[in-house]
């Protein structure tokens, strides 16, 4: 299977929006995703884009994503925060998850980041273990906290 890890562009929104409601049923909250492809070309693609993507494809057909933004933190400075990575469920275990995050450090490192961070479900063991070879620090001191607007 040959593998080709982009940048993702505009035209890449719907496939990106169906992985999402993939990994939401996945994770499920298949009824919690409310945000459209429509929000999502306006929002990654529009006057001022709040996100960035790689895209993973095969054969011109995407099949894994990594959609990341900009955070700062007062105690490192820069850093690259992965709100989803996300591969087709049929193609997990074909090291497409890797690449996209191996894309995403040399992103950070081009863009002078200080780390990459992200979150992963506590029950969600085939990630966790995916992130315990790639060396991440999986952390549980923190408390996540949100409002919702």
């Amino acid at each position: 299977m040959e593998i080709n890890i982009r940048k993702g562009e505009s035209k890449d929104i719907q496939a990106t929006y169906d992985l999402i409601k993939e990994l939401a049923i996945y994770e499920k909250a298949g009824d919690k995703v409310v945000n459209t492809p429509e929000g999502m070309l306006k929002d990654g693609f529009g006057e001022n884009p709040v996100f960035q993507l790689f895209v993973a494809e095969n054969e011109g057909k995407v099949i894994g994503i990594a959609l990341y933004f900009f955070s700062y933190s007062t105690w490192k400075g820069r850093c690259l925060y992965l709100d989803d990575l996300v591969v087709s469920e049929k193609l997990r275990g074909n090291g497409i998850g890797k690449m996209l995050i191996e894309k995403l450090i040399e992103e950070a490192k081009a863009q002078n980041c200080a780390m990459v961070h992200w979150q992963v479900l506590d029950w969600n063991e085939p990630a966790i273990r995916f992130y315990k070879r790639l060396n991440a620090n999986l952390d549980g001191e923190w408390v996540n906290c949100k409002v919702v607007i």
